[in-house]
């Protein structure tokens, strides 16, 4: 069964300057149970016209090495059982109980070399074509943790 594992809205950008200085500390509260979408409301990139069509990034939990979060990938939606890799130029509709969500899913979300320092040596290079995929709300809606309905149009 398809599930939401983890959502984040994060209000500050946390990877400024180079990997070697380190993340900035994680604002309390970035993990929440559920986010309401028009991108992510609270999250640093939300009504930013450069991010629009990359204002919500889904990872899937099975590219990641066990026990990494979204606070150390910085994607928005965690979700396991959905191959969110092969979605590029797809809608992908999420429902999780509170009616459907649908995202446009525009490109990959490339890892950077942040990865090294956040999860450790050697994740950038391994996540490459595995980093999840950059997405624009087509509708309102919310989205919870837990089970999800989903659906994959053109």
């Amino acid at each position: 069964m398809p599930r939401i594992v983890q959502l984040l809205a994060s209000p500050v950008h946390r990877y400024v300057g180079r990997p070697a200085d380190g993340p900035a500390p994680a604002p309390p509260g970035e993990l929440v149970d559920q986010v309401r979408l028009r991108g992510i409301v609270g999250d640093r990139y939300f009504g930013k016209a450069a991010h629009r069509e990359a204002s919500v990034t889904v990872i899937a939990q099975e590219s990641l090495p066990p026990g990494v979060d979204l606070a150390q990938v910085r994607r928005n939606v965690l979700t396991t059982g959905i191959a969110v890799d092969e979605l590029v130029g797809s809608v992908l509709t999420l429902d999780s109980g509170d009616g459907p969500v649908s995202l446009r899913v525009h490109r990959p979300a490339r890892p950077c070399a942040w990865l090294d320092v956040s999860v450790g040596p050697g994740t950038w290079k391994a996540l490459r074509g595995r980093g999840g995929i950059r997405c624009s709300p087509v509708n309102d809606g919310i989205l919870r943790v837990g089970p999800v309905e989903v659906r994959v149009g053109g």
